[in-house]
C-alpha cells in the first residue's frame, strides 16, 4: 500500500511540473540572457572605465547580479531557473530533477549561453566568433572556482529548505560577493565558462582552460552535497513549492 502511494504522489509530481519543452525553453533564454548580461556589461565596463580594471568589475559584477534576480523571479515557476549544468547535476543526485532532463538541461544551457555571447557581441558591432585569449589557470584559478561554486550550491541547498522566497537575492547577492573574493571572479557554471571561451571581452576565458574550471565547478558543487546534509541533518524537504522545479540559478 506504501509503495502504491508512493507511486502516485511521484505521478502527481510529474503531471504537476510543467511540460519538457517549455522547461527547456526557459532554461535557454535564461541562459542566452545570463550570459549576455555577462559579457555585454563586461564589455560596457570596459569602455566606460578608463583602463579602470575595478570599476569594469565592478560594473560586470551588478549587471550580473540584478539581472539574475530578474531572470530567477521569472523563469524559476517554469524550468526552476538553473542556467548552470552544476546545478541540474547536484538536483538530479537529490532526485529533484529527472535524468532524462537533466541531460536535455545541459544541452540547451550550454546552447543558450553560447547564443547569448554571440548576441553580446552583435550589440557591441564585435565578430561574432573570437575564441578567449584571457588565460585563467593553476591552482589557485582551480581553488576559486571550486570554493565559488561550492558555496552557491549551499546557498541554493540551505534556502531551499529555509528561505525559498529569497532564492533570487540570495544567489545573486553570493555572485555579487564572490566576484569580489575569488580569484577567478566566480564563474560557477560549466555551461556560462564553456561560452565565455568564444570571447576575447573582458569576460573571456582561454579555450584551453575550460576543462580545469568545469572540473573544479563540478567538485565544488559535489561537495556541497554533503555539506548541506551535515547542516540540515535529516530534515532535507523542500519548505516549499514544486521539488521538481526547484528556484534558483547561478552565473
Amino acid at each position: 500500500m506504501a509503495v502504491s502511494g508512493a507511486r502516485v504522489n511521484l505521478a502527481a509530481s510529474e503531471a504537476a511540473k510543467p511540460p519538457l519543452a517549455r522547461a527547456l525553453l526557459a532554461e535557454a533564454l535564461g541562459s542566452a540572457a545570463l550570459l549576455a548580461g555577462v559579457v555585454g556589461s563586461g564589455i560596457m565596463g570596459v569602455q566606460l572605465s578608463q583602463g579602470n580594471d575595478a570599476i569594469a568589475l565592478l560594473g560586470n559584477a551588478l549587471a550580473t547580479a540584478a539581472l539574475l534576480v530578474v531572470l530567477i523571479s521569472a523563469l524559476g515557476p517554469i524550468s526552476g531557473a538553473h542556467f548552470n549544468p552544476a546545478v541540474s547535476l547536484v538536483m538530479a543526485l537529490r532526485g529533484e530533477l529527472p535524468w532524462r532532463r537533466f541531460a536535455a538541461y545541459g544541452v540547451v544551457q550550454i546552447l543558450g549561453a553560447v547564443a547569448g555571447v554571440l548576441l553580446a557581441h552583435a550589440m557591441f558591432d564585435l565578430a561574432l566568433w573570437q575564441p578567449g585569449t584571457r588565460e585563467r589557470t593553476g591552482a589557485s584559478q582551480w581553488l576559486s572556482e571550486g570554493v565559488a561554486t561550492f558555496g552557491l550550491m549551499l546557498t541554493i541547498l540551505l534556502a531551499q529548505r529555509h528561505r525559498p522566497a529569497a532564492i533570487p537575492a540570495l544567489v545573486a547577492g553570493y555572485i555579487l560577493a564572490a566576484y569580489w573574493f575569488t580569484a577567478s571572479t566566480s564563474f560557477a557554471n560549466p555551461a556560462v565558462t564553456l561560452a565565455r571561451s568564444l570571447t576575447q571581452s573582458f569576460a573571456g576565458i582561454a579555450p584551453g582552460d575550460v576543462a580545469g574550471f568545469v572540473i573544479a565547478q563540478c567538485v565544488g558543487a559535489l561537495i556541497a552535497l554533503p555539506a548541506a546534509a551535515a547542516l540540515l541533518g535529516g530534515d532535507q524537504s523542500l519548505a516549499g513549492g514544486d521539488p521538481g522545479t526547484p528556484q534558483h540559478s547561478a552565473r
